[in-house]
């Protein structure tokens, strides 16, 4: 497929493409310029796409799972097919490297792939001469999928693919940052998935909230910061739909001093910068024992040294910009606080000269725990170093977080390392890596980090309803006598 970045995108609603009632331009963040214009999905354009998907719901709840199972595996196969032109123009609206928009859309037809082959189990919960009783897991209807810019096709197929499985139909809004390739995805999926049954809408800011309220939806699953999950939540216990929300966290990674540090050096770096630290479960405070503190910082400023930050299109760029100008504001803002307060950045901590929406890698030395770069999540490539004395000291800093997204251990002692995870208030623990997600393992947060499990079989049941049903047995007819 060649992708012409002028062409006209359409939202698809029913199987079939729609020119949005407005449109709003895309930016290129790397230089600031318009890449294309996106439909802008209207109020009646949304009820469109939900009476598609309500339409299209008895058929597709009442297809065999193996049929859908083969649906999601033409899912996966389209999004590899078309991993070229797909992900040039990811990096052109979100602004990652080649090699990372290629993971994205690649990362999402593994997803379909590996979740094709969960099943949904029934239980049987009685069964004796006087009746039999089973739970079942049966699909909750229409879904309504609200996808972030970070990774806009990966994170947006941790949705399809189990909603789907389930027997869901769904209508999915990507980022109004970054929402050409799921809209161009939408294009290519026509004719691949029945009519309905995946509906695509972009649009601004109005969009999701008609989402979250519209009475049509049954579920909503939203990943995002958690202030947008509070009130996407609040939107949501209106009818009391159902939830999964996937939100922001503050990831901590313990160093112990028994660590090879050159050999750890370059995966801490990229535990917090991989796509310029846009990532919920990216390392966002780093605690180091004091006996190796001042040979790691030097390591990892020293690796930071040959890592080239640049536009995502350009040979060679390993970190890109910033996706969007919001928050690179915010970046900034909190790159400016921690200078105001003095402390001392050992790299980095000035805004590139534009254009393009630039932040150089920038390590903290050892601010303060109630700083606002340790309390606050910065999404950007920004990492606060911090030392620490005790094990007992730097477990209760890790875990004196609202959040509870992720945590990683690093030690060269693994039975230590995991004895010293079951002590960690987050949903994920990495011991000597971080970040690595499996559709085969549950993901989501603890406390103000989201409500429920995406991946595995606990994140497939997120999108049925629980039904038991019990049958009185027939009476047994006596004998003749």
């Amino acid at each position: 497929m060649t992708i012409d970045f002028n062409a006209n995108y359409t939202l698809t609603i029913g199987g079939r493409g729609v020119a949005g009632a407005g449109a709003f331009p895309v930016l290129n963040p790397a230089n600031e310029q318009v890449v294309a214009h996106a439909p802008d999905c209207s109020r009646t354009q949304l009820d469109e796409a939900v009476a598609a998907a309500r339409a299209a719901f008895p058929a597709w709840s009442a297809t065999p799972i193996a049929k859908r199972r083969e649906a999601l595996l033409a899912i996966a196969g389209t999004l590899a097919a078309n991993v070229e032109p797909l992900k040039r123009l990811l990096t052109a609206e979100q602004g990652k490297p080649h090699a990372d928009a290629m993971g994205d859309v690649l990362g999402g037809a593994y997803w379909c792939q590996a979740m094709s082959g969960l099943d949904i189990p029934v239980t049987v919960v009685e069964d004796s001469a006087e009746r039999k009783g089973e739970t079942r897991h049966v699909p909750i209807g229409v879904v309504g999928a609200i996808a972030p810019w970070n990774f806009p096709i990966i994170l947006a197929m941790f949705k399809v693919a189990p909603a789907l499985l389930a027997g869901n139909t769904m209508v999915l809004k990507p980022s109004p940052f970054t929402p050409l390739t799921t809209l161009k995805i939408g294009e290519l999926l026509r004719g691949v998935l029945p009519d309905g049954v995946l509906n695509i809408v972009s649009g601004g800011d109005d969009l999701g909230p008609w989402m979250t309220s519209h009475p049509g939806i049954d579920k909503i699953s939203f990943t995002g910061s958690t202030a947008t999950g509070k009130k996407v939540m609040a939107s949501a216990s209106s009818s009391l739909k159902r939830v999964t929300l996937e939100l922001g966290g503050n990831d901590a990674a313990i160093v112990l001093p028994d660590v090879d540090v050159e050999q750890v050096a370059e995966q801490l770096f990229w535990a917090a910068f991989r796509n310029t630290g846009q990532i919920c479960i990216a390392t966002k405070r780093m605690y180091v024992h004091k006996d190796i503190y001042e040979p790691l910082k030097a390591a990892l400023v020293a690796y930071a040294k040959t890592v080239k930050v640049g536009d995502g299109a350009e040979q060679g760029s390993q970190i890109g910009p910033i996706n969007n100008k919001m928050q690179y504001q915010r970046v900034l803002e909190l790159i400016a606080d921690a200078k105001d307060k003095g402390y001392k950045f050992v790299l980095g901590g000035e805004a590139s000269p534009g254009p393009g929406y630039f932040v150089p890698i920038s390590i903290i030395d050892n601010p303060p725990e109630d700083s606002r770069i340790v309390q606050e999540e910065q999404f950007g490539p920004v990492l606060p170093l911090m030392k620490y004395d005790s094990i007992d000291e730097v477990i209760a800093k890790a875990n004196a977080t609202d959040y509870g997204l992720g945590a990683s251990i690093w030690s060269a002692d693994e039975d230590r390392a995991l004895e010293l995870s079951t002590r960690m208030a987050a949903g994920t623990v990495w011991i000597n890596e971080a970040g690595h997600l499996s559709p085969l393992g549950a993901f989501g947060g603890m406390k103000q980090s989201g409500l429920g499990v995406e991946g595995a079989l606990e994140g497939l049941l997120e999108y049925t309803n629980t039904q038991t049903v019990y049958l009185k047995r027939k009476a047994p007819v006596p004998a003749a006598e």
